[in-house]
């Protein structure tokens, strides 16, 4: 794997760049769709290629092991195969879903034992059958397995848990340099800094993760319900001791002010479910502000879902139109309403490489935030 950073804007640590795996490249900064189960959904291969022009997307170790299981995945030829999805793919430790499994699990140093939420059936989640998962899954950038802390969370509980992520780690590091790749291409490790809202923390972790010269890194542990300026704060201090010349993917974020406020801080990769969860529930992102497709005043606009030219859905989709199948509970609403929104985040961030290339990034980005934040 290869990262080239191209440009920058002067005015804040935007970067554009180029991250090169073995199945394709991906220009950075980026928005990966989550296609936790092998799919994203409610949206079909073809429109995640033509429509949305998707990059890369991100699959779910967690869930991809439970269903449809590794002796599957490997049968088929991995992930890639099995989904007919030929570009990359990053893959998600499972490390967010155990914490959010908090009622289901029991965490030690030796790793998690969890229910699955689909039979009870218990599993052990270990950092070495972590990195064996992925091995089978066979994405091409697979994360660390590490225990994401809670917000809020004291400070004893933070440092402790930090300090078993790093162990983590290490075991985790250690167990990819005895095993190797199952389809005849390279993984690449992103190890992950934590720490939760404490600043010595975040420095220790992302100092240590740092050290192990990796290919990439990922943030985690933001975006659990901490308020937006605290996450800004440590994705700026985090950015600052990450190395330059290595990608940074910020987990799990966000909305897209969110996005465009992390690029300013030095971010280049970014997953979150908001644009097909919400979409399914009548929520519509646009350059604009924020659309509930569901009220009445769309009644009767016969105006296109995007006004600005965007071609993410055919534009013979009126506002009124789609307002009707959500209101007539017709499926095709959220398949229209996920691909929108999709195709508007991977819009933004096309025209905030576009604009860090021309070196405007910092002034559209102020000028775009607060648009993108009202309710229309």
């Amino acid at each position: 794997m290869d990262f080239t950073v191209i440009g920058r804007d002067a005015a804040c640590s935007a970067r554009a760049g180029v991250l090169t795996t073995a199945h394709g490249s991906v220009e950075t900064p980026i928005f990966m769709p989550v296609g936790t189960a092998a799919s994203v959904k409610a949206v079909h291969q073809r429109e995640l290629l033509h429509d949305i022009q998707a990059q890369i997307i991100l699959g779910n170790t967690y869930h991809l092991f439970l269903r449809p299981g590794i002796e599957v995945l490997q049968k088929a030829g991995g992930l890639h195969a099995f989904s007919g999805w030929n570009k990359p793919i990053l893959t998600d430790s499972g490390g967010y879903q155990v914490y959010s499994l908090s009622q289901r699990r029991k965490l030690n140093e030796r790793g998690v034992t969890f229910q699955s939420h689909i039979d009870g059936s218990k599993h052990e989640f270990t950092p070495e059958r972590v990195m064996d998962i992925q091995r089978s899954i066979g994405a091409d950038i697979i994360m660390a397995f590490d225990e994401c802390t809670p917000y809020p969370c004291d400070y004893a509980y933070a440092e402790r848990s930090m300090h078993m992520t790093h162990r983590w780690l290490d075991r985790c590091v250690q167990r990819l340099a005895e095993t190797e790749p199952l389809y005849g291409y390279s993984q690449h490790l992103f190890p992950i800094v934590q720490g939760s809202t404490y600043s010595n923390l975040r420095r220790q972790s992302a100092e240590y993760v740092a050290a192990k010269g990796a290919a990439g890194h990922a943030i985690g542990g933001l975006s659990v319900g901490e308020p937006h300026e605290m996450m800004y704060e440590m994705t700026a201090l985090i950015c600052e001791i990450l190395p330059d010349d290595k990608p940074r993917y910020l987990m799990g974020v966000g909305t897209p002010a969110n996005i465009l406020e992390s690029i300013a801080l030095g971010i280049d990769m970014f997953d979150c479910v908001m644009p097909t969860r919400n979409g399914r529930n009548g929520m519509l992102f646009t350059e604009n502000g924020i659309i509930n497709i569901r009220n009445e005043k769309w009644k009767n606009d016969f105006s296109p879902i995007d006004e600005n030219g965007h071609t993410f859905v055919d534009s013979h989709y009126s506002k009124a139109y789609l307002r009707h199948l959500f209101v007539a509970k017709e499926m095709l609403g959220s398949m229209i309403a996920s691909i929108h929104n999709l195709g508007f985040y991977l819009w933004l961030v096309k025209e905030a490489r576009k604009r860090i290339l021309s070196t405007d990034f910092n002034v559209w980005k102020q000028q775009m935030v607060p648009r993108l934040m009202q309710r229309l």
